[in-house]
């Protein structure tokens, strides 16, 4: 059975055990192995910087054995995904492996501003800072969108409808 890496911020939500079995018995459902991040074991009577560490290790080696990384990218904490999640992507896109991504809806990235955020300036569109907005009709930065096998709209199932047929 090939692997799953579920990459996303759904780690920082309240019922983030709940969301992560929910996500492994749907693998299960579709032919795969799911690998939830909350699912290593982390000893947290340490150092708060060894706790990182050991997370980010014990990720590390979950993204190393998967097959495939499904990733919630969709904004967290403002206009991105998860940096976090970002990282893990990249991580597996320079492994080799097959990384896909969701978002509820896959507005161009630059639809995410609104008018009040954003204006013309010559031929480009930049924010309130005057800094250039990205618009290649991707709905993330283009080092995410061309790093992924595609970007789904919709959930975490839907994604792994689309890759079960394949």
């Amino acid at each position: 059975m090939q692997k799953i890496y579920i990459a996303g911020p759904d780690v920082f939500e309240p019922d983030s055990i709940e969301i992560g079995k929910k996500y492994s018995k749907l693998c299960g459902e579709y032919g795969f192995v799911g690998m939830y991040p909350l699912d290593n074991s982390i000893d947290f009577d340490q150092p708060k910087q060894k706790v990182a560490h050991d997370i980010f290790k014990a990720n590390e080696e979950l993204i190393k054995k998967a097959d495939i990384v499904i990733a919630n990218i969709n904004a967290f904490r403002g206009k991105e995904a998860d940096s976090g999640t970002v990282w893990e992507c990249g991580y597996a896109y320079g492994l080799g492996k097959k990384v896909y991504g969701y978002m509820n809806k896959k507005l161009s990235y630059i639809e995410h501003f609104s008018d009040k955020e954003k204006r013309l300036k010559g031929a480009v569109t930049v924010d309130t800072d005057g800094k250039m907005i990205e618009d290649f009709d991707y709905p993330v930065n283009l080092m995410i969108a061309c790093s992924v096998i595609e970007i789904v709209e919709g959930g975490f199932e839907d994604v792994l409808k689309k890759i079960s047929t394949l």
